[in-house]
Parts: structure tokens; C-alpha cells; sequence
């Protein structure tokens, strides 16, 4: 009789708890400084301890996760050093981002970024910090998209990965009641096709609020 051989689960496994556990700390549902243990992580996710901890070995090598000589792992906290070359890097890589997107920035992705402010609006409403953060980073990166600039996009996705959790403790500081100001003027400035005014949109928008941590 012939076996079928048996596939192992573990790379699968691994890219789930990978992209769960990336998607929490992007968008700030873990606390600047908090430890997680490979065991915690793996019954969060329901895998094994090796899945779990190629996934946190993977997320420490972006940046994402600090891991210890001792093996203790945590969130980092950024330095007011570290928080200033992040949004400096925001701005580099985003207002190149925006601007490749300039010239294919039709109606319907007007539109869309317009849909995306309204919910920003609502998540504000309800005091939703997590779902706020999401909705931020959809809109740049839905409009990002446009640039056709896959491995910049993923630069800055690396960085947005990076800042999860402080652009949760910013969010506490901000004390917002509508969408970003800067939303509205980068889609004026897409409409007006306004490249000037869309650069300094976006980097406003991306180093502004990163600033007030650091004072």
C-alpha cells in the first residue's frame, strides 16, 4: 500500500502566527515595552512553540520585536533618537511614494481615500485607537498602491511596523475629534494634481504628530 506523505504544517503555521502577530503590533494593540513569551504566543495563535518562534525571530530581525541575550522578548521602546529617524524616514519614503502616485491618482481612487476619511471619522467617534490606526495606514497605503513601488512600499510598511505600538501612545496624546487635517489637503492636492502641495501634504502628515513625542 502506498502512504501519502504527510505535509508538514509548520511552514504554514509559522506564516500565521508571522502575519497575526505583525498585524497586532502595526496597529498598536501591544503596548510600547510589553513581553510576550514564545509559549504565550504559540497559545495565542493555537501552534506549536517552533512556529512561534520563527515568527518572533523573524518580526525581532524587522525590527518589530526585541529579543534579549536572555531570550525575553518585547515590544521596544523608542528613543526620542529613533523616533526622529523613523519619521524622517516616513518622509523620505512616503512623499516619493505619493508623488510616483501623482500621475495615476484617477477619480475612483479619490473616491476611495474620501470613503477611507469618513470611517477614520467614525473610529475617532467610538474612541477605537486600534481600528483608528488601521484606518490611518490604509489610507496611505491604498494610495501608495498607485505608485506601482512594491519594494518601497515594503520599506515603509517595515517602518509603520516598526512605530505600532508608539503610534499607539501618540494616539492617547493626540485627542482627536475629526480625520487628520493633512488627509483632506493630500486629496485636494491629488485632485488639483498639485504635486508641490501633495509632497508637503504627506510629509506633514507623517512627522507632525511623531514630533510631539519627542519634545
Amino acid at each position: 500500500m502506498l502512504l501519502t506523505p504527510r505535509t508538514d504544517p509548520s511552514p504554514s503555521a509559522h506564516d500565521r502566527v508571522y502575519r497575526g502577530l505583525r498585524s497586532r503590533i502595526m496597529h498598536g494593540e501591544i503596548a510600547p515595552g510589553q513581553a510576550l513569551t514564545i509559549r504565550g504566543v504559540g497559545e495565542e495563535f493555537g501552534v506549536s512553540m517552533t512556529p512561534a518562534r520563527e515568527a518572533v525571530r523573524r518580526l525581532s530581525a524587522e525590527g518589530a520585536l526585541s529579543m534579549s541575550s536572555s531570550g525575553r522578548v518585547s515590544t521596544p521602546e523608542l528613543s526620542p533618537e529613533r523616533m526622529e529617524e523613523l519619521a524622517a524616514l516616513r518622509a523620505l519614503l512616503e512623499v516619493e511614494l505619493a508623488s510616483r502616485a501623482l500621475p495615476r491618482a484617477h477619480i475612483a481612487l479619490i473616491d476611495r481615500l474620501q470613503s477611507i476619511n469618513a470611517r477614520i471619522n467614525e473610529e475617532i467617534a467610538r474612541q477605537d485607537a486600534v481600528a483608528y490606526i488601521r484606518r490611518n495606514l490604509e489610507f496611505h497605503r491604498t494610495l501608495y498602491l498607485r505608485a506601482q513601488a512594491p519594494a518601497m512600499l515594503a520599506m515603509a510598511e517595515t517602518v509603520w511596523l516598526q512605530l505600532g505600538p508608539t503610534m499607539r501612545a501618540l494616539y492617547g496624546r493626540l485627542y482627536r475629534k475629526t480625520a487628520p487635517q493633512h488627509h483632506r489637503t493630500i486629496i485636494a492636492a491629488l485632485k488639483a494634481g498639485d504635486e508641490p502641495a501633495l509632497r508637503l501634504a504627506v510629509r506633514s502628515d507623517v512627522t507632525q504628530g511623531l514630533r510631539m513625542l519627542v519634545r
